[in-house]
């Protein structure tokens, strides 16, 4: 046992000093210690780094999408006896909330290429729609004003429809011909993946073409467009939706904006960001109750700690130790355990990344990943080790001398 001399017990270096030799002469029972602090810290930190990792992941999805685009589309399937028109279009042009509006024609049927065939969608729409929606070239060219003023007939594929076709050879694709509802079309570019277009369906999975040909060759009668329109900002979603049920109310006299479907994306992109966050809040809430069973562990180490000490503790006061110093050994003995703890609870927390990259699971490490495992370690070892070290430092002295 390590006794210091009593005008050197004020100093934190010596009373350090006797907290690592008591720790080191209980190395097992301390280790033994630190695991529930350990696995508590390295639940906090990959926690922290899965929820960034779930939210940047969010982010990459709608990166390429505008957030500020709203769809106006039919209530119902089938006969629209009301359609949307592109009078319509014109309309919402004019709200000063809105930046763009374009009409876009579904439609749905068997795509065709080298006697392999793929139900999927098409859509049919205007050369400006691919800039305002973020639809870029990966392969060949994009459709342009002359394929929609000749009706030409002519697709670009999404980047996963082309690679279905293909078997994985999506470039051999671009200059082929391809049957859509047994029409032919020429293949004349592969635009890059978006994801997500914002409507629950991706643009990655769908066949475009120009919008006068989808009217023209595919749909007919049935060409009852959708409207895609644009607000200026994030911040005008809202103005732009009440314009264009205005819009619709005033130009749809059967059953106005209520026989309508109106989505904005950027609702759906802050509901799945508030998805991700609430999962990392659980998860959090799960490493917490891990971190507190670990400190109630570390108060009852620190019991038997007292009880094993008692004859060092009545020698301490006999030869002068206060009481708070007392309270303060076995107060930093804790603090020093949960720390070592959080510390390898980190490091073990960054060695884990790669494993969860493996396993397709987003991870993104953070400083502030690393302060919130450090500082939940550190206030479990104060608020669980302080109860022992105030029982140790009221000790009678003479009861401690003579404890056997």
């Amino acid at each position: 046992m390590f006794i210091p001399e009593a005008g050197d017990y004020l100093k934190l270096r010596q009373l350090i000093k006797i907290v690592l030799i008591n720790i080191y002469h209980n190395k097992t029972r301390s280790l033994l210690t630190t695991l529930g602090v350990i696995v508590g810290t390295a639940t906090i930190f990959l926690v922290v780094a899965i929820g960034n990792g779930g939210e940047a992941q969010v982010n990459e999805q709608y990166s390429r999408l505008n957030v500020g685009t709203v769809i106006v589309m039919p209530a119902s399937r089938g006969r629209v006896v009301d359609p949307l028109t592109e009078n319509d279009v014109h309309l919402f042009m004019e709200s000063d909330n809105i930046a763009n509006a374009f009409p876009v024609l579904q439609g749905s049927g068997d795509i065709n290429y080298d006697n392999y065939t793929q139900g999927s969608r098409f859509m049919a729409i205007y050369p400006e729609f691919q800039a305002s929606n973020h639809l870029t070239i990966e392969q060949g060219r994009e459709l342009n004003q002359e394929d929609e003023s000749r009706s030409n007939r002519c697709a670009v594929l999404g980047a996963e429809l082309a690679n279905t076709l293909t078997d994985g050879y999506a470039s051999e694709i671009v200059g082929q011909s391809i049957n859509i509802n047994n029409r032919k079309f020429e293949v004349v570019g592969i635009y890059s993946r978006v994801g997500d277009g914002g409507s629950g369906m991706s643009n990655d999975d769908s066949a475009f073409i120009p919008y006068s040909t989808g009217r023209k060759y595919l749909l007919g009668s049935r060409a009852n467009p959708i409207i895609m329109a644009q607000a200026t900002g994030l911040e005008t979603v809202q103005s732009a939706l009440q314009d264009i049920k205005a819009v619709l109310d005033e130009t749809h006299r059967m059953g106005g904006a209520e026989q309508f479907r109106i989505m904005d994306a950027g609702s759906r992109l802050v509901a799945a960001q508030e998805s991700a966050r609430t999962m990392s809040m659980l998860l959090l809430s799960v490493a917490a109750i891990v971190l507190v069973v670990s400190g109630i562990g570390i108060m009852n180490v620190m019991f038997v700690t007292v009880k094993e000490r008692t004859k060092e503790i009545g020698t301490l006061k006999a030869i002068g130790a206060k009481k708070s110093e007392i309270l303060y050994q076995f107060l930093v003995e804790a603090i020093l355990i949960s720390l070592a703890g959080g510390i390898l609870g980190v490091i073990i927390g960054y060695s884990t990344v790669p494993v969860l990259e493996f396993f397709e699971l987003p991870a993104l490490p953070s400083i502030s990943g690393v302060l919130i495992g450090l500082i939940f370690s550190v206030i479990t070892g104060v608020f669980f080790g302080f109860y022992p070290a105030m029982k140790a430092a009221e000790l009678n002295p003479i009861d401690a001398l003579s404890y056997e």
